[in-house]
């Protein structure tokens, strides 16, 4: 069930009918605002209720972190911050009213008073960082110099721009003498290199979510109680930053409900503001549930989007092929309002890389103010600009040095124990090679000379070019963090309740599945999208990234802080980190529950039962068949183990908190003499129903108790400047033709190599992978938004406007995708639903380039831009 989809009437005790609300968003950026004339709508279309930025301010409700999302409206006697900022609320208690006023009011410019021209108030960027890296001269060995081993560079910025430190700067004149010693090096490389640098832009994207944003809600005044029905990727924080809001309010909060289905987002949802206005509007509904949805053409004009990005790429080789320096300098266009500008951006460079091991590298971002829409969290979160980008110029590199580009990258590719561009080494075995060397092999790579020959000369008029590019994308955000509860009832039901919310990647299918292993079937009742969790009574000031190691050591004496308590849908974030959550639960309430009761039956009767005998230990027991055993022990359900368990009022349920920067956090715990250790920071237990009256009393956390830990040993502040070390790597090839004449592209085939550890369900990464690709070539091809007044921001887009994908032009029948299987059983599942769409954009470029022959630098590669050259 989608937001989208829910009025008031179907949601119980709410009352039948429900009012609408329209935001109202100015389409200038370049004259004070003087507010609001809608004499047009009289007499009788005017809004029953207007909520502007006097009327907030009057009642004290404000956006909360207005830094991070701007300010609810505009305020008249300023100028626009950005095109299509919000600068009032409508709201009509009857549907034929608001929509004829609705109607009326579209594309009319005329409602704004507008007083003198003006430009906009000069703002500071929104961030910037370099990342530099001096290798050792063993790649596997220490580096010389690195964001890992020593510091990030942040530089001081103001209305002026950004102020890169100097040589001699105290804290960060190493780093920087050492970016001065290699860009030298690029201009006057060592006698047998070759250096080769392009500039590159991409573009800004919609993400196109086929639900728009929307949300219901419903205050009730006389009970302080305010109902939200949202759209969001991040509930949790969507939640508390509606208390944030209301914090220094004149209206009367006693009680959130706030309630998310399913969503679609591409990360597009993520800490997006207007969650808030949702509440706003029914704050201020008269004590009517309110329906706030935008269309369209609204959708176009405020949601976010990708960031566009100019790219200045160089990369030094040496006379074998062997990449030697790398030196990439981005500039990001944030639009409006910082949002995530300074994490895509740090994200974006660091991912420049690719899957390339670089002995040094110098990496600089900034990420600046406009007044184009806001850009945000979306699909690829900067590393699509970044690597797309390497991928192109990688494949340049190998066609003026004469090198096969799939052998050239082979040479190059970064292989287990080697550090990435911030000095960190990845986790793991990195399959990148393996993957490479199966693309080499493939026909479609190895025939493709002669593929074009013949295409050639069988479709006149038309040029026939194949694309390779080769990617590994971060999953996770170095600030991961789950709660997950876990209980089976009397009758054997396993019951689970989860933090994740489903945004159409399968993670409320994969979660209830993951259990599996340890439980021998699957949860039988599973809510997601839990808020409330009074099972695990936690607090934490949720800065991950800022805390000292002082401080963090300080605040952990505390068995009941946490670096963070939870994170949103995001960063291809459930496959890995909330099944480590949900795994561990599982794997808990198979020690703390099923294991004392398989336990306590295999050892009843006379003499020690069946049990004495055998050494039987924890480590010992497996599922087979749905049932319990352990080396010649008899095998047991798991409806007898939990009437055993509830009977004998053994521990039934297990809430875990688990906490991950770039490494699991583990703590030491203790119940009933048993002191063990787990991936975990928190934990609650629950007894069954037949515990005594004095441990029946401990359970005052939500029916749990909370477990205080022993000890506990989170990664070190310093891994946050390892920018990441969890990797998905994916290649796709691309089969393409262009008319010479029109300039058209026709996508003949593709084809994709994925590695992603165990596939939970290969279904859905199937899904993914059709799908991911899909949208990386819409980016390469296809989709474009003006940037400054001719773009979104004006109102004047939708999809009549912008060329979203077709079917027939994704070669939807002629793809085909290979899945590397996992290196043995316990390999865990890795976030993917990203990766799959970045090398598509590079390969597409690339295959261009080998249909045509000129090497197009700017995305999207459009008909238009190809018939100008041809």
């Amino acid at each position: 069930m989608f937001s989208i989809d829910v009025r008031a009437r179907d949601i119980e005790g709410w009352p039948d009918r429900q009012s609408h609300a329209l935001t109202i968003h100015v389409p200038h950026t370049n004259r004070i605002y003087k507010g609001l004339d809608l004499s047009l709508l009289r007499p009788d279309l005017e809004p029953d209720v207007l909520i502007d930025a006097e009327r907030l301010q009057q009642d004290g409700v404000a956006m909360p972190q207005s830094d991070f999302y701007g300010d609810f409206f505009l305020a008249p006697g300023a100028v626009p911050p950005m095109l299509g900022q919000p600068v009032a609320i409508g709201i009509w208690h009857d549907y034929e009213r608001f929509r004829a006023a609705r109607k009326k009011l579209q594309f009319v410019d005329s409602i704004f008073l507008w007083g003198e021209v003006a430009d906009s108030t000069a703002r500071a960027p929104y961030g910037a960082a370099r990342y530099v890296r001096i290798g050792g001269d063993d790649p596997r060995g220490a580096d010389r110099f690195s964001p890992m081993k020593d510091l990030v560079v942040w530089p001081q910025t103001d209305d002026r721009g950004v102020h890169w430190p100097g040589p001699d700067d105290a804290a960060f004149g190493d780093a920087m003498r050492h970016s001065a010693d290699l860009r030298a090096k690029m201009e006057d490389p060592p006698e047998g290199w070759r250096v080769f640098a392009r500039n590159y832009h991409s573009q800004s994207v919609d993400p196109a979510a086929m639900e728009v944003e929307n949300g219901l809600g419903w205050y009730q005044p006389e009970q302080g109680r305010l109902n939200v029905v949202g759209a969001t990727q991040s509930p949790y924080t969507v939640a508390h930053h509606i208390l944030d809001m209301m914090s220094a309010s004149r209206m009367t909060l006693s009680k959130l409900d706030f309630v998310t289905g399913y969503t679609v987002g591409y990360g597009q949802k993520e800490h997006q503001s207007f969650p808030y206005y949702v509440a706003i509007a029914a704050l201020y509904a008269e004590g009517r549930p309110v329906r706030l949805a935008l269309d369209r053409w609204k959708h176009f004009q405020f949601a976010l989007k990708r960031h566009p990005f100019d790219i200045r790429t160089a990369i030094a080789v040496d006379a074998e092929g062997r990449f030697q320096i790398m030196t990439c300098d981005m500039t990001g266009d944030g639009g409006g309002v910082k949002n995530f500008s300074p994490s895509v951006g740090t994200v974006a460079v660091t991912a420049a890389q690719s899957i390339y091991y670089m002995p040094s590298s110098d990496l600089s971002v900034q990420m600046l103010p406009s007044v184009n829409v806001t850009a945000g969290s979306m699909r690829g979160y900067g590393t699509l600009q970044s690597m797309a980008t390497t991928e192109m110029l990688v494949d340049e590199i190998a066609s003026e040095m004469q090198i096969d580009a799939i052998e050239l990258r082979l040479r190059n590719v970064i292989r287990s124990g080697m550090k990435n561009t911030q000095g960190a080494v990845p986790s793991g075995h990195l399959r990148a090679a393996e993957i490479l060397e199966l693309a080499a092999g493939d026909p479609m790579w190895t025939g493709r000379h002669e593929r074009k020959a013949s295409f050639e000369a069988e479709n006149p008029g038309m040029v026939h070019g194949t694309g390779f590019a080769a990617v590994q994308k971060d999953f996770g955000t170095g600030a991961e963090a789950a709660v997950v509860q876990l209980e089976v009832t009397r009758e054997g039901r396993l019951k689970m309740r989860h933090v994740a919310s489903e945004i159409g990647c399968g993670s409320t299918t994969s979660q209830l599945l993951v259990v599996q292993s340890h439980l021998g079937r699957p949860a039988d009742e599973v809510e997601f999208s839990v808020q409330d969790w009074p099972q695990m009574p936690l607090h934490t000031e949720d800065e991950p990234y800022t805390t000292s190691q002082e401080d963090e050591d300080r605040l952990a004496q505390d068995p009941r802080w946490v670096p963070r308590f939870t994170s949103p849908r995001s960063a291809s974030n459930s496959a890995y980190y909330f099944t480590h959550a949900s795994r561990q639960a599982a794997q808990l309430l198979l020690r703390l529950t099923l294991w004392p009761a398989a336990r306590s039956i295999w050892s009843g009767g006379e003499s020690g039962g069946q049990m004495l005998p055998e050494p039987v230990e924890f480590e010992d027991l497996e599922w087979r068949d749905g049932m319990l055993t352990a080396r010649s022990m008899q095998p047991l359900s798991l409806e007898r183990l939990a009437a055993h368990a509830h009977a004998r009022g053994m521990i039934t349920g297990v809430c875990v908190h688990t906490f991950n920067r770039w490494a699991w956090a583990e703590a030491d715990f203790e119940i009933g003499g048993d002191r063990f250790r787990a991936a975990i920071d928190a934990l609650s237990v629950k007894w069954g129903e037949a515990a005594d009256d004095v441990t029946k009393a401990r359970m005052t956390d939500g029916g749990y108790a909370f477990q205080p830990r022993v000890q506990v040993h989170y990664p070190p502040v310093q891994r946050n400047n390892a920018g990441t070390v969890y990797y998905a790597p994916c290649a796709t090839v691309i089969e393409l033709a262009v008319e010479t004449g029109s300039g058209k592209v026709h996508v003949l085939s593709h084809k994709t190599w994925l590695e992603c550890g165990t596939q939970i369900v290969p279904e859905l990464v199937s899904g993914q992978l059709q799908g991911g690709v899909a949208m990386g070539i819409g980016h390469a091809l296809y989709e474009d938004l003006p940037l400054g007044p001719e773009g979104p921001g004006n109102g004047t887009w939708n999809f009549s406007r912008y060329h979203l994908p077709r079917a027939a032009e994704v070669a939807v029948w002629s793809q085909t995708g290979h899945v590397l299987p996992p290196l043995n059983d316990a390999d865990p599942p890795k976030g993917m639903a990203e990766v799959v769409m970045i090398p598509v954009a590079g390969a597409c470029a690339n295959a261009i380039a080998h249909a045509t022959g000129h090497r197009f630098r700017e995305f999207p590669i459009s008909a238009t831009r190809i018939q100008e050259v041809l």
